[in-house]
């Protein structure tokens, strides 16, 4: 039985509320009397309502204030409106994703502009194009209740509701049973670690669900130790897998989670959403590079999570590509291709190594022994891109010889491969942060913004104001630009690694052997079915390799085969398959 929200039955409707700190709660529902709740076991009040039915809006009244319920399916007004019984979706068509994790392809998607009009239905008319580039999975960044009408997602107060300005819940059911029609599984970015900072009234009447001996940047961490709020996200793990059919989540920011509750909570989750749905893809990021959630069992299959997000990766490439070395780059500056090559290699490239932008700090595990599956790789997301001043992506950045590289290495290398939405057709449209808050707490985001990225400009100006709505506009597909003409390269690339590298990774990985000369690198990763290999030029000088690729190499760039030796012009790579 689920513990939060109302459970709509035959005969009526039974609400539920997690009000540890007070004695009273009152149920409102719109248009009728105010009604007392009766106490339950664990801080919890609960009441029968025989005449409630699908689409019965109401809130909690605690302590004469009115408030809406933390684990509402539905909103009718924002985060302060009404919350709503949720019509019963349709039962779950299916327990085992679309293809398996090994095939995965990924698109990082914002579903309010990633369509013109902005919603669920909206993304559906772009299914077929996101099937025909050669993507076999979609990734929706959050799509929790927040406040106003734009936001990226992660400032959501009601993790159990749908936004309604991408329409109802109905609506992305409807999204997810499209993309499971054209063969396309999709994933959910779900934000576990803090709440928006408006909107959110669980500290009034639960002021157990966080703690202050740890804190975050969005404040007092939530507390983890306690089994309700652990339940709580669990089971809100359990409603996107199994009543909206998701085939994955993407747990933001893990290494947020206050100590030890967090294991605690990454451990029961895993398990709960595993037995819900034994193939389900759950995917981490976590900074702090724990290869032990990655593990797997004699069979090859996670103990936990699928992969983790792998940022080591994008760093490494993206000081290549840019040769950028602030902030936390400077750690993979020192020598990049020597980034590239474990990260590709490894995974990690900080396994338990001292970093400089920590202090000296040492910073992650031992990952050469996890399958390439374990890991996401990237070179833009809406991270990277998004949390620069002004949203540029690479293709605004670098010439168009490195972007090509890039997404070769990606598209033909063994981790999961993932872009963000356009980079399949090397848009340059940027993605800057926005949102959509009001008075103070509006004003305070624009000037911590302006305050964050002064040293950059000379004009505060410059810096897109994240409270204007043309900034979120600036950032919405132009699809009329995403052509065959634009997308063929990727096409190209990904029916090359369906042919190439896809057949192998499905068997058992057997390690990695890595050669180097200069800024030119070679990856031989072995697997039971063969042996991929990977060079590849990250220099603006010719270079020379020892190998002996086929006649069916893929390739890129200034590509030169003669016997048993290779010579990569500037920015090349090549591919190919054999003997493990």
């Amino acid at each position: 039985m689920n513990w939060f929200g109302p459970r709509l039955l035959d005969d009526g409707v039974v609400f539920r509320i997690w009000a540890p700190d007070v004695t009273e709660v009152a149920l409102v529902l719109a248009d009728q009397d105010v009604r007392p709740m009766v106490p339950a076991a664990g801080g919890f009040f609960e009441l029968s309502s025989p005449e409630a039915r699908g689409g019965q809006r109401y809130r909690f009244r605690i302590g004469g204030e009115d408030v809406p319920d933390p684990a509402s399916r539905q909103q009718d007004g924002d985060p302060g409106g009404w919350s709503v019984v949720r019509e019963t979706l349709p039962p779950m068509r299916q327990r085992v994703p679309p293809c398996a994790w090994h095939d995965v392809v990924l698109v990082e998607l914002h579903v309010g502009t990633a369509s013109t009009s902005g919603d669920f239905n909206g993304l559906v008319e772009h299914l077929d194009h996101f099937r025909d580039a050669g993507f076999t999975a979609i990734q929706l960044m959050p799509v929790a209740e927040f406040p106003g009408r734009r936001s990226w997602g992660y400032d959501g107060v009601l993790p159990f509701a749908p936004d309604e300005a991408y329409g109802p819940p109905s609506a992305l059911r409807r999204l997810v049973d499209a993309a499971h029609e054209r063969g396309l599984g999709v994933m959910l970015d779900v934000v576990y670690n803090h709440f928006g900072p408006e909107g959110n009234s669980l500290s009034r009447y639960a002021k157990r669900f966080f703690t202050a001996d740890h804190t975050t940047p969005w404040g007092d961490a939530i507390d983890l130790m306690q089994p309700q709020v652990r339940h709580f996200f669990i089971e809100n793990a359990l409603m996107w897998l199994t009543e909206y059919d998701l085939d994955g989540l993407r747990l933001d920011a893990v290494h947020a989670f206050a100590q030890p509750g967090g294991d605690l909570f990454l451990r029961e989750l895993a398990q709960a959403c595993r037995a819900a749905k034994p193939d389900a893809w759950l995917v981490l990021e976590n900074d702090d590079n724990a290869a032990r959630w990655l593990e797997r069992d004699e069979a090859g299959r996670p103990r936990f999570f699928n992969a983790q997000w792998n940022d080591d990766a994008h760093h490494a490439l993206h000081v290549t590509a840019t040769g950028e070395a602030a902030g936390y780059y400077g750690d993979y500056a020192v020598d990049p291709p020597a980034a590239v090559q474990r990260a590709f290699a490894e995974g990690f490239v900080f396994q338990g190594d001292p970093s400089a932008h920590r202090d000296g700090a040492r910073r992650g595990e031992a990952s050469g022994h996890l399958p390439p599956t374990a890991f996401v790789n990237f070179a833009q997301n809406h991270d990277q891109i998004g949390n620069r001043a002004r949203g540029d992506r690479l293709a605004g950045q670098v010439e168009p010889a490195k972007l090509a590289l890039l997404r070769f290495m990606l598209l033909l290398g063994p981790a999961v491969p993932l872009f963000f939405q356009g980079e399949e057709a090397a848009l340059d449209v940027p993605f800057p942060y926005f949102c959509d808050f009001a008075g103070a707490l509006g004003e305070a985001v624009r000037q911590g913004r302006q305050r964050e990225f002064s040293a950059f400009f000379d004009a505060a100006h410059s810096i897109p104001d994240p409270l204007d709505a043309a900034t979120m506009a600036s950032a919405v597909v132009p699809w009329d630009r995403v052509t065959p003409d634009a997308t063929e390269p990727f096409r190209n690339l990904t029916a090359h690694r369906r042919r190439l590298v896809t057949p192998l990774l499905g068997t058992g990985y057997r390690g990695v052997e890595t050669a180097r000369s200069g800024a030119a690198l070679a990856w031989r990763w072995r697997f039971d079915a063969g042996a991929l290999n990977l060079l590849v030029n990250t220099d603006t000088v010719p270079a020379d390799m020892t190998a002996s690729p086929p006649r069916d190499a893929v390739s890129i760039g200034d590509v030169i085969f003669d016997g048993s030796a290779v010579r990569l012009g500037p920015w090349s790579g090549c591919a190919w398959t054999g003997a493990a």
